[in-house]
């Protein structure tokens, strides 16, 4: 299609793009830059369109001049994307808003994403495509040509192909977003919509704050956990040996140990009872009685430490700022979670050697937030269960509680392994548990098992009935919704068993870890106002958890200030339920 455009390059153009734009309620907007990442590479084009007029903003000349940043002639360009209004519809806003806030020095505020917008419309089908061409063929039935994006966008003089481009994808929002506005009115999504869209800016101003990584005491806790992979790996060898037909020349049987078929045949030449999986969760129950199991769960786990967690995470320091630089994805899972990868810091082993790593710098503090128990209590909200409910109002330690009930003993009585099987099944029916799977995780008899889930939704009847609704309204309707209303729709075979059965442990599963995404994105929108003006900044995000870091003196006052945004937020959600937050001030990542 033909478009026409105006492109702008001076402070008289700058004047003219706002006064013909800032009166507008919804603005189609698109970046192109020189590089995929904001500290290498500049911001090259700013487009702007009302369907009727486009402008495409060169920032070349104004550069030449100095920091775009402070640039008096870029004010009006700043502030339309600053406001509130005109909403600005992008796809994959999250680019964008890191370019423009990290060049012109301002927010990108009143966002529409459609690429957010298309993944929620989508609602878990693992089949759609969501960049910018297919999701315009899928609502408006167009062809986009996105030859031009990876053209030399840093040239002196652009072409008029190019700009002709950059145009185009304005224009195209515009249209783009009735269509999808459409869709997610149909489909109730309005408000987890919104909930996406403003959770943009207070994730790419994270992304560009980066964490602060010691690489010192990184390689140092390598050298560790490599000797003791070392020790680890030659006393399972040794408990294995036995269990091998033929031994070396030296006695001693020589096997791979990351070989899973010769290590079961070692076990089960050793007589252990191995399932036909050797997955951990399904070895867990044997290693208390057979310490061979121990020990090869013991070197797995090294082993995947050094993997995942080695000097190849020293890589994505970046220069420009000593830090890493994740890279998240907003809707990462069906559920909302956020994933991250380049690299994954969401996955950081819990262990104290590998979270003191991440510290503040010197004259600066890590303010860290968790949520206690959250999915549980958004489970006990959901259900309206009393005693399920009362356990969390009594602000005792609610495992025990429900050891108590469960077991027919005075908390006070409760034993640490009866305390730690309630753990297990609190948290285990968030994720739609049977009993044999609890048999498995516990090392109890099926019998066993199946008594004590009895009991324990003998005490939470409300519970009970929740989840099987909610298992018995996947089948009939073939949707699940948090409390946002975040949609998954499921699609299998009614005449397959297995397929039914994996959908209803999602049914019950979705609306509780969806709610807690929903929780933790509405946290981030009320914080990025909170901590505006201040030193502190937004650095890591895992699940439930939210890390900031500040200058010293500030410490205390971000800490209230994260406290609140977390607790404020999760009451808009969770209002039968007391939710509790923990926080602390440290000077690394550690409990």
């Amino acid at each position: 299609m033909e478009i026409y455009f105006e492109l702008i390059n001076d402070a008289e153009g700058i004047r003219k793009v706002y006064d013909a734009l800032i009166g507008e309620e919804f603005l189609g907007f698109d970046t192109e830059t020189t590089e995929l990442d904001p500290y290498e590479g500049n911001i090259r084009l700013v487009q702007l369109s009302n369907g009727r007029s486009t402008f495409v903003v060169d920032l070349k000349p104004f550069a030449e001049k100095g920091d775009l940043r402070t640039a008096p002639e870029l004010a009006l360009l700043r502030e339309i994307l600053n406001a509130p209004k005109p909403i600005k519809i992008a796809h994959n806003a999250k680019f964008d808003a890191k370019w423009v806030r990290h060049h012109l020095g301002v927010d990108v505020n009143g966002l529409f994403d459609t690429l957010l917008a298309s993944q929620l419309i989508a609602a878990g089908d693992q089949d759609r495509r969501h960049n910018l061409a297919e999701v315009a063929n899928f609502f408006l039935g167009i062809e986009v040509d996105k030859t031009e994006q990876v053209s030399d966008w840093s040239a002196p003089e652009l072409s008029t192909a190019q700009i002709q481009y950059a145009a185009k994808d304005a224009v195209i929002m515009i249209g783009l977003r009735e269509k999808i506005v459409e869709r997610l009115r149909q489909d109730e999504l309005i408000r987890v919509a919104k909930l996406e869209f403003d959770s943009v800016a207070p994730l790419a101003a994270m992304e560009l704050n980066g964490f602060y990584l010691d690489a010192g005491r990184w390689r140092e806790q390598l050298e560790k956990v490599k000797k003791e992979q070392t020790r680890i790996a030659a006393e399972l060898q040794q408990m294995l040996s036995a269990g091998v037909a033929q031994a070396s020349l030296f006695g001693v049987a020589e096997i791979n140990l990351d070989s899973q078929q010769q290590v079961m045949d070692a076990l089960v030449n050793l007589g252990v009872p191995v399932p036909a999986s050797t997955r951990g969760w399904q070895l867990e129950p044997l290693a208390l009685e057979y310490p061979v199991i121990a020990k090869l769960l013991e070197y797995r786990g090294v082993a995947k430490s050094i993997s995942s967690f080695g000097e190849n995470i020293l890589e994505f320091i970046k220069p420009q700022t000593g830090r890493l630089h994740s890279d998240f994805r907003q809707i990462g899972a069906p559920t909302g979670r956020f994933s991250s990868s380049k690299p994954n810091i969401q996955q950081i082993p819990h262990e104290e050697a590998y979270r003191r790593c991440f510290r503040a710098p010197d004259g600066r503090k890590l303010v860290i937030a968790d949520y206690s128990q959250i999915e549980l209590r958004i489970l006990a909200e959901f259900s309206g269960d009393e005693n399920f409910i009362e356990a969390f109002k009594s602000g005792a330690d609610f495992h025990t509680i429900t050891a108590a009930q469960v077991f027919g003993v005075a908390p006070e009585n409760v034993s640490s392994e009866q305390r730690s099987f309630a753990k297990r099944l609190n948290f285990g029916v968030v994720y739609g548990i049977g009993a044999s799977r609890f048999a498995l995780m516990t090392g109890l008899s099926q019998k066993q098992a199946e008594d004590t889930m009895r009991r324990y939704f003998s005490t939470y009847r409300g519970l009970d009935a929740w989840l099987r609704d909610a298992a018995r309204r996947v089948v009939n309707e073939k949707t699940a919704r948090t409390a946002s209303g975040r949609l998954l729709k499921f699609r299998f075979d009614d005449q397959d068993r297995s397929a039914v059965g994996a959908a209803q442990r999602n049914a019950k599963n979705f609306p509780i870890q969806g709610t807690s995404a929903d929780i933790l994105k509405r946290a981030l929108c009320l914080l990025h106002k909170a901590i505006d003006g201040t030193s502190a900044r937004l650095v890591n995000i895992v699940h439930d958890e939210i890390i900031l870091e500040c200058d010293a003196a500030e410490a205390e006052e971000s800490c209230r200030k994260l406290e609140k945004a977390m607790c404020d937020a999760a009451e808009e959600y969770v209002k039968k339920v007391p939710v509790k937050v923990d926080a602390h001030v440290a000077d690394e990542w550690t409990k």
